[in-house]
């Protein structure tokens, strides 16, 4: 049997998500974040060495970084679903997304959290220095890369159903949490309407209203 190991409101969102979707038996270890510093609690870093959520336990086979378990799944579990056929646009699609989630775009919303999280700890003496850093940071760097990505995404959107085309693929499981955290912390909003149906899309989707309810209340650091 599979075992997650799961921390709440982080990328395991996504393997959670996936094993619902495709209705596999597995067992769920749920870990909750230090409240102090959010960050996993010290049984889960121990689990693996890279200390990161997600990570699953398939036989003699343990598994981290969401992108690769999703392809793992896929290739072991799944008996041809959520994947386009090979050498076709929805493939390319699929690869695209898939990649890009972490590749590019995560990275500005590890920016955009730092920087948040330097406003929100920064001692009071310093916090009008901080602020001017973390502005000029959102100014130059994070709002103009956000402006490209959410362009991006509601044009592909605005040609197909789901990111790989007009089936719904793992390429939207990994995106799905990229999209959970822009709506609720960097304004993707009723300014892109094609992203905002896509989110309405995936929140409607009964895998990931168990998977979600399984997680609890999601929140964004």
């Amino acid at each position: 049997m599979i075992t997650l190991y799961h921390l709440e409101n982080s990328r395991s969102i996504r393997i959670l998500w996936l094993l619902e979707e495709l209705g596999l038996e597995y067992k769920l270890v749920h870990f909750k974040r230090d409240v102090n510093s959010k960050l996993a609690p010290e049984d889960f870093q121990k689990l693996s060495t890279s200390g990161k959520a997600p990570l699953i336990i398939d036989g003699d086979k343990t598994i981290s970084e969401s992108g690769a378990i999703i392809e793992y799944l896929l290739d072991y579990h799944a008996n041809g679903k959520l994947r386009p056929a090979p050498c076709t646009n929805e493939r390319d699609l699929y690869n695209y997304w898939m990649h890009a989630a972490e590749g590019s775009i995560m990275n500005i919303a590890l920016v955009a959290f730092i920087m948040n999280r330097f406003d929100e700890l920064c001692p009071f003496l310093f916090k009008p220095i901080i602020k001017i850093m973390t502005s000029k940071t959102r100014e130059n760097y994070i709002n103009p890369n956000l402006e490209k990505l959410y362009d991006q995404m509601e044009s592909d959107l605005s040609k197909h159903t789901w990111f790989a085309g007009n089936e719904f693929s793992g390429a939207d499981i990994q995106m799905g949490f990229v999209m959970l955290v822009f709506e609720k912390r960097a304004k993707l909003d009723q300014r892109y309407p094609n992203c905002q149906r896509w989110i309405q899309q995936m929140k409607e989707r009964d895998s990931y209203k168990r998977a979600m309810e399984k997680n609890g209340p999601f929140g964004i650091l």
